[in-house]
């Protein structure tokens, strides 16, 4: 019986880890994207006539 909890601990934290690779990749390519977007939005602001 100890086996299987073992074993089953192995594969949830296995699972914890790649999720939290995961989130980390996809918060960078989200925050890389906002700011790009924040720059061309300030190097575009003086075209825009009120």
């Amino acid at each position: 019986m100890d086996h299987n909890i073992y074993k089953t601990m192995k594969s949830t934290g296995a699972g914890s880890i790649v999720i939290g690779i995961l989130m980390l990749v996809g918060g960078v390519t989200i925050g890389i994207l906002s700011i790009v977007n924040g720059a061309r939005l300030l190097k575009g602001k003086t075209k825009i006539l009120l």
